[in-house]
């Protein structure tokens, strides 16, 4: 069953989550991200400034060796295309314990500075807001979204660093994972409902 038939749900009450990461909030973007899903029709139905606890960060992201394992053969395949070594910057080619390693990063710079939550809601607004944002690496993201417009930075450079990528936002890939992490992140915190001019009306 399809996930509108089965929530029943209209395109335009779909809702995903953002995270303005650490480096987006000290590069002063918080404005600009705002506006770039504003002005795509899309509602910030709830939002807040916050500091991440490390506990928060480790239930945020996934600790699966399925998904410990993925992020490692992610980052292998992405060494290898570059020439470069992980056993010289891991000390070990086994693709868990490099996962585990970018996780710690991750969690490290998560909870590094403030950082800005929001549920954004419009018509398709999972994939319209991966679309306003751009891929994860924004080495490869295109000028006009916000990753490429604002950000260089590559897996490569981060982790012979021995830091996350400096990538700007999180957002969510799928509904599900949105719906995670929207219960995760806001618990009890209200989601609002307003209409937009020209929009809802």
């Amino acid at each position: 069953m399809g996930y509108y038939r089965a929530h029943m749900m209209h395109p335009k009450e779909e809702k995903t989550f953002v995270l303005i990461k650490p480096d987006g909030v000290r590069k002063g973007l918080i404005g600009e991200v705002i506006k770039r899903f504003e002005q795509r029709d899309l509602k910030i139905v709830a939002m807040e400034m916050f500091l991440s606890t490390r506990v928060e960060m480790d239930n945020h992201y996934p600790k699966t060796e399925a998904w410990l394992t993925r992020l490692g053969d992610k980052t292998t395949t992405t060494y290898e295309k570059y020439g470069h070594s992980v056993k010289r910057d891991f000390g070990t080619t086994d693709k868990l314990k490099v996962g585990k390693e970018v996780r710690k990063w991750l969690i490290d710079f998560m909870t590094s500075a403030p950082m800005v939550k929001m549920v954004v809601q419009g018509v398709h607004s999972v994939d319209m807001v991966r679309k306003i944002v751009g891929p994860t690496m924004p080495y490869l993201a295109e000028m006009g979204t916000i990753r490429g417009d604002y950000s260089a930075d590559s897996a490569i450079s981060a982790n012979i660093e021995k830091r996350a990528v400096y990538n700007l936002i999180h957002a969510s890939e799928t509904p599900e994972e949105a719906a995670h992490e929207i219960k995760h992140w806001f618990g009890k915190h209200p989601i609002y409902k307003y209409k937009r001019f020209g929009i809802d009306e």
